[in-house]
């Protein structure tokens, strides 16, 4: 005869249901979303599964927006010296330079820091904060990289600073980078940045607010949310340059204005509106500059044909707009 579980058996078994549902509830959820951003003919995004998770062992707290790029060692004049100013964690230290550009009047006193995190390798340089300055915040001077390396570096880029443009035939979208929440990010970008083309970049999908969303971006009460998506989707990998995943960065929320990777890269996304549902998806890079906005609306509203990617309803742009990805020389506040 079966024996009949006691109460502990029996909330065991619940709590152990519920988890379980819960998983294959966001499972669900990563998988709507990973197919709505699936484009049909590019095949370049990869699965999450196979990229490198920034942990938080040298990131400080977790959820927190202030990090690094591990064995990187960035050079530069030292304003803080490393032998005499010591944290514990590489996120204190993006936070101390961090702090010196708080003025909002131009540039920053510190535009990039060096900590040493790894007390195995670092030995007596343990903690050891480097806080610096660059003369060229979207060249930094690097002494080395690599594996051998036991330093990580980041930027912090002040008022007016750290602004790159998407040049297309509708006008310029000037993008603030946000190198503290997304350093793997800009890393790459300020590399495609120095190779001075970007043939091959391109926005291919363009879908508007529609009826869903506001002026402002802020979700009309009780809209679906999707189709459309509010949202222009291209890529920013040059013909010629061998592509790299660039592992997960999320951090923020999607809002209007919001530039973030499809997965991995190359293929990426501006958002047309306030995407409170998407949480945390996707890793945010930068954020286009309010003013130029309505250039993105102009894009969402060229001409489109329907496609359908992985049973999702979405809308191709008739005619792909190229990208010219260029340093802004002018400051812009």
């Amino acid at each position: 005869m079966a024996r009949r579980p006691n109460d502990s058996e029996t909330s065991r078994c619940a709590f152990l249901i519920l988890l379980l549902m819960g998983l294959i509830s966001c499972s669900f959820v990563y998988m709507c979303l990973s197919l709505a951003f699936r484009p049909k003919t590019f095949n370049s995004v990869s699965d999450l599964s196979s990229k490198k998770e920034i942990g938080d062992k040298d990131l400080g707290f977790e959820g927190e927006c202030c990090r690094g790029v591990e064995n990187l060692e960035l050079w530069g004049s030292a304003v803080k010296w490393g032998s005499e100013f010591k944290f514990n964690t590489s996120q204190e230290c993006c936070n101390a330079c961090k702090a010196m550009c708080s003025g909002g009047d131009g540039p920053c006193l510190c535009d990039s820091w060096v900590f040493c995190g790894n007390k195995q390798k670092c030995g007596p340089k343990f903690g050891e904060c480097w806080l610096k300055k660059q003369k060229d915040t979207l060249a930094p001077d690097r002494q080395d990289a690599g594996d051998s390396v036991i330093w990580t570096s980041g930027l912090t880029f002040g008022k007016g600073e750290g602004i790159v443009g998407l040049h297309t035939d509708y006008g310029i979208l000037r993008i603030k980078l946000l190198p503290e929440s997304a350093p793997y990010s800009v890393n790459y970008l300020l590399e495609l940045l120095g190779m001075r083309h970007c043939a091959g970049c391109q926005f291919y999908r363009a879908e508007s607010r529609g009826d869903n969303w506001d002026l402002e971006g802020n979700r009309i009460k009780d809209a679906p949310l999707g189709p459309p998506f509010a949202l222009i989707q291209g890529t920013l990998e040059a013909e010629g340059s061998t592509f790299k995943n660039i592992p997960t960065e999320a951090c923020l929320d999607i809002r209007r204005g919001s530039v973030a990777w499809v997965g991995a890269g190359p293929e990426f996304f501006i958002s047309l509106a306030n995407h409170n549902e998407w949480k945390k998806a996707y890793s945010i890079f930068g954020s286009v500059l309010p003013e130029d906005m309505e250039i993105a609306e102009k894009i969402a509203q060229l001409p489109t044909k329907k496609d359908v990617w992985s049973n999702i309803n979405v809308s191709v742009l008739e005619q792909p707009v190229p990208l010219w990805f260029r340093r802004i020389t002018k400051h812009v506040n």
